[in-house]
């Protein structure tokens, strides 16, 4: 069911990769001088701690003769994502949505800059984003870096974070402050649109040109899907009718004060006859300090090196694998079932798996220790997934069931961990867990009426479902709702190729 694997997205992308003339360019500067709500959304190259680049040194001198190190620096973005939609919201204006991917690298910045600056600040103009001060601190740092010291960004307003809209739809107290640790998009996105986003090429190049074509669709669909979010937000206010001005979605206690209130002006973004002035209720500021603009160097001590002539007492053979047989095996008493522990670094291998059908758990703790790890393998017995090579040194300790993933990819991932353990996966298994919390479905899909009465006050079922004929599936552990939608087949369609069963 769904969630599952992000298929192509339901839209097109139009890659902005000339200045000037060029017709994409005309054509984002137009959509975005009609826009009503702007998704936004950026990426840069990662930085990578001891690297010249991070460490702003040269990196091929003596330490001797080494210059001394130069101000930290911003990385620079060179990738602007941009959803666009203007009119009143409707389902015409969702077929008209315009998703721009903007190559800064190709595209002259001073062509950008004073439409960019105008579109931050229009009050008419609502904007989206996820955490999306960070993206504005190197974006503006990128612009000044090549334009001039005046020709950053110091503000975005109206603002709403689809962090806050998360908290919204789930019921948080409003006069609570929000959670320390947010959900990730990926997760906001599975969530709320049963939408799986891939986060492989999140540390990709993206200063490596030419660009993939998937890193153009994972760069559109983080700027997309906050606009399906943003209709959930409004579909809920309007189911609900709750526009009272006491109801102010506020994001943390720096951002309490900067509440926009209602606009005289009514512009007309929202289906139902609502306003831009009921919207702006929700909305919020993004104001740049001058200690924000500042480049900070990192708190965290560099290890010293060990010379090339020192051994390593805990030094691992990184050709270490596992050996069977598996704890499930039946010669050994096992009940014939594989079950799998992944730990955080492929948690999305874990999801690939349950998608599949096979039994695949992820540790609540985002930074578990080596010892609660293999505790759970070895008492639950199952076979520990891991990327990590220092895990294998602790095999010992849970009966040699410690294997490591050698693929990048989490396709490529969940095909080798097919092959290594010969796994037999049928069509009925397909779609059969949740790749929430890995439980089971009720054995009967439920009618659209009772999906609808499961999800209230849990889950928000998007109204472009209640005029098809789909079945719903709930999971017996967490209460997640699924439906048999397009991602559905076209998600079985590509696992029965990864798990080779034919069609």
């Amino acid at each position: 069911m769904d969630p599952a694997p992000a298929p192509p997205p339901p839209f097109a992308v139009r890659l902005v990769t000339g200045g000037g003339s060029s017709p994409e360019l005309a054509l984002l500067l137009r959509s975005l001088s009609a826009a009503r709500v702007v998704a936004l959304d950026a990426e840069w190259k990662p930085r990578r701690r001891g690297s010249p680049a991070a460490a702003g040194t040269g990196g091929g001198s003596s330490p001797a003769s080494a210059p001394a190190p130069a101000p930290p620096q911003f990385p620079t973005v060179t990738l602007l994502q941009v959803a666009c939609r203007g009119g009143d919201g409707g389902e015409d204006e969702r077929e008209r949505c315009e998703v721009f991917v903007v190559d800064l690298l190709a595209v002259p910045l001073a062509d950008l800059w004073a439409p960019l600056r105008e579109l931050f600040e229009r009050p008419g103009v609502l904007k989206l984003g996820f955490r999306f001060k960070q993206d504005l601190v190197y974006l503006s740092a990128t612009f000044a870096a090549a334009l001039g010291g005046d020709a950053g960004f110091d503000r975005v307003e109206p603002f709403l974070d689809v962090t806050n809209i998360y908290y919204y739809l789930k019921g948080h107290d409003r006069q609570k402050k929000l959670p320390k640790e947010t959900k990730s998009l990926a997760t906001i996105c599975e969530e709320l649109l049963s939408v799986s986003l891939s986060k492989e090429l999140q540390c990709s190049d993206w200063s490596y040109r030419p660009l993939s074509e998937g890193q153009i669709q994972y760069a559109a669909s983080d700027a997309y899907y906050l606009l399906d979010i943003f209709d959930l937000f409004l579909q809920k206010i309007t189911t609900e009718g709750k526009c009272s001005s006491t109801m102010e979605l506020n994001s943390d206690r720096h951002c309490s004060s900067t509440v926009i209130e209602c606009s005289s002006s009514g512009y007309d973004i929202c289906s139902g006859g609502y306003s831009m002035s009921i919207v702006t209720k929700y909305s919020e500021k993004i104001l740049l300090a001058e200690s924000d603009t500042k480049p900070r160097s990192s708190r965290r001590k560099e290890k010293p090196k060990l010379a090339t002539n020192v051994k390593c007492k805990d030094k691992v053979d990184c050709s270490t694998e596992w050996q069977g047989p598996p704890p499930w095996d039946p010669s050994i008493g096992g009940d014939g079932y594989p079950k799998f522990l992944c730990d955080v670094m492929i948690e999305g291998l874990a999801k690939h798996l349950r998608c599949v059908g096979i039994d695949a758990a992820i540790l609540s703790s985002k930074k578990p220790e080596p010892r609660e790890l293999l505790n759970q393998t070895y008492k639950e017995g199952r076979i520990l997934l891991t990327r990590d090579v220092k895990l294998l040194k602790y095999q010992y300790l849970a009966s040699n069931q410690v294997y490591r993933v050698k693929s990048l990819l989490k396709h490529d991932q969940l095909a080798e961990v097919i092959d290594m353990f010969q796994l037999k996966i049928s069509e009925d298994q397909l779609m059969s867990r949740c790749t929430k919390c890995n439980g089971s479905f009720i054995q009967k899909p439920l009618t659209l009426e009772e999906a609808v009465e499961a999800s209230k006050g849990f889950q928000v079922i998007p109204s472009c479902l209640f005029n098809r004929n789909l079945e719903f599936w709930k999971c017996t552990d967490c209460n997640q709702l699924y439906w048999e939608g397009t991602q559905y087949h076209n998600a079985v369609q590509k696992f029965l190729s990864v798990c080779n069963i034919s069609d």
